[in-house]
């Protein structure tokens, strides 16, 4: 078992280091406004990517959740399902696209089980990811607030049988 599955598979620990960077990128919003959106994205994408990726598997959708998946990146579904899993599950909790490999949401469940901080962000409906942030940094997005953007109508639909 590689360096990244163990700590994948310890999502408590990753969640100190999520907190403790959630902290500092709060404290460093001045920073856009002092050296610009564009620079500060220069500066933090490369590192957020190298780290993330060797860890997370993360594809860089540029709107991170792993803090509410078990620090399970689910867009490493091969359907990139966001909310959960397709169905398709096989009964060893397999993907049906990929059966050699164990489905993410099985993982995200499992993982987000072993957290105390973020345990019930599993619950919560993300909203859909905007393209258009694909490659960006998830930090800056976090920091500006073009993260937490959703489609005009996403959030005030009805809800089936309410």
């Amino acid at each position: 078992m590689g360096l990244a599955r163990r700590l994948q598979n310890h999502p408590r620990l990753l969640a100190v280091g999520y907190k403790a960077n959630l902290w500092i990128a709060m404290k460093l919003k001045f920073a856009i406004r002092m050296v610009g959106e564009k620079r500060l994205a220069r500066w933090l994408s490369a590192p957020e990517e190298f780290t993330k990726r060797r860890i997370f598997d993360c594809k860089m959708c540029g709107q991170c959740i792993l803090h509410s998946t078990g620090m399970t990146c689910p867009m490493t579904c091969p359907k990139n399902l966001r909310n959960g899993p397709c169905g398709g599950v096989r009964p060893n909790g397999h993907c049906e696209v990929e059966p050699e490999m164990r489905c993410i949401w099985v993982e995200a469940f499992e993982r987000s089980q072993m957290m105390t901080t973020y345990k019930d962000e599993l619950h919560i409906l993300q909203p859909p990811v905007d393209r258009q942030l694909e490659g960006s940094s998830a930090w800056v997005n976090l920091m500006t607030g073009k993260d937490r953007v959703t489609p005009a109508g996403w959030g005030d639909t009805p809800r089936a049988g309410g």
